[in-house]
């Protein structure tokens, strides 16, 4: 796939989970360099819900997703990672996911629609929100477009922008971070297919292109990325699931990998991993296999750094299930799993 030579693989994995269904909390594994094995070594459950973890050098922070919603730290030094200090409100309700941006912590709101800016302390925990930006909008699938629901935010490879991907209005909005005030200030906002539900996105290696995958349609989105202008414009539609697929299928992550042939997505309902090869611009994506994921329902999928593994949370299975890629064709292979009740995240580092 890649030259691995001087990429390292993940040392650690860290899964969040949902304690309300039965969940540990936030737990912390080591990772086997050759296989790519899992083995906790042990968890804290401080935080309620903490579904979604973003770590920053030796700090791990994770959302609670909760209404209210809340943020939390942790030190993972040690062999299970260590609260510091409480949940800080981020004042929004049910944050699904957070990012380290240019000194702070930001977070997508889903109930209430809204993204939040935290800065974040020398010891690296989050301050009091500094900002809320409201989303504005709807979409045409009434029980779940009726208000914005922003799922997902992260900051372009640049760093200059930050784009959040909103479920309930079928659109991203890239805003601009002033880390001097921590504010967002909407720079502009791509409208996708109505109904498609875009939940997730993600970036090619070479930052010009971006993925986005639709939960409510099984489809990612091909996007052309101007990191020089801050616009994003779609390229066309692909599915992630193959022709006749009846479902219900609810896509959830998507990963590129890091030589930018291949790129995978989560399918919930159909519990598959979805393979597609990118041609050598990024400006095409098509479907050429799917794989069973191990497990039920695939919150979330992550990609070692080497591009050798993939792991996937199953939430409904409770377990984390982890593949070793083929570097021809890019099919993951299942190699192993091992047991996290309700998991819905797994950040490696």
């Amino acid at each position: 796939m890649s030259d691995t030579g001087t990429v390292r693989p993940a040392a650690r994995a860290y899964i969040g989970s949902f304690t309300s269904a039965g969940g540990l909390g936030v737990l912390a594994a080591d990772v086997d360099p050759g296989t790519g094995a899992l083995t906790v070594t042990g968890g804290s459950a401080a935080l309620a819900d903490p579904s979604f973890l973003a770590l920053a050098g030796p700090v791990l922070h994770a959302v609670s997703e909760t209404e209210p919603g809340a943020v939390a730290a942790f030190d993972v030094t040690g062999p299970a990672p260590r609260p510091l200090g409480g949940p800080v409100p981020v004042d929004g309700a049910a944050p699904t996911h957070l990012a380290v941006a240019d000194g702070h912590l930001v977070t997508a709101n889903y109930a209430s629609g809204s993204v939040t800016v935290l800065p974040l302390a020398e010891d690296g925990t989050a301050r009091p929100a500094s900002a809320v930006l409201p989303h504005e909008g709807s979409g045409p699938v009434a029980d779940r477009q009726a208000a914005p629901h922003a799922h997902q935010v992260l900051p372009d490879p640049t760093g200059r922008w930050v784009l959040s991907v909103d479920l309930g209005t079928d659109s991203v909005r890239i805003c601009a971070l002033d880390p001097a005030k921590g504010t967002l200030t909407l720079h502009g906002e791509t409208a996708l297919r109505p109904g498609t539900g875009p939940r997730h996105l993600a970036f090619h290696p070479d930052g010009r292109h971006a993925y986005v995958l639709n939960e409510l349609a099984p489809t990612l989105t091909v996007c052309r990325w101007d990191a020089a202008t801050g616009l994003l414009e779609p390229l066309a539609e692909t599915p992630v699931v193959p022709e006749g697929t009846t479902g219900p299928s609810y896509p959830s992550e998507v990963v590129v990998a890091p030589d930018g042939r291949f790129l995978w997505a989560a399918v919930r309902g159909d519990d598959t991993l979805a393979v597609l090869t990118l041609d050598p611009e990024g400006a095409e994506a098509s479907l050429v296999a799917t794989v069973p994921c191990g497990g039920n329902w695939p919150r979330d999928l992550t990609l070692d750094p080497t591009g050798r593994h993939l792991y996937a949370a199953n939430e409904r299975s409770g377990d984390v299930t982890w593949f070793t890629v083929d570097p021809e064709t890019g099919v993951p292979a299942r190699a192993g799993s091992v047991e996290a009740p309700a998991a819905s995240c797994v950040v490696l580092g």
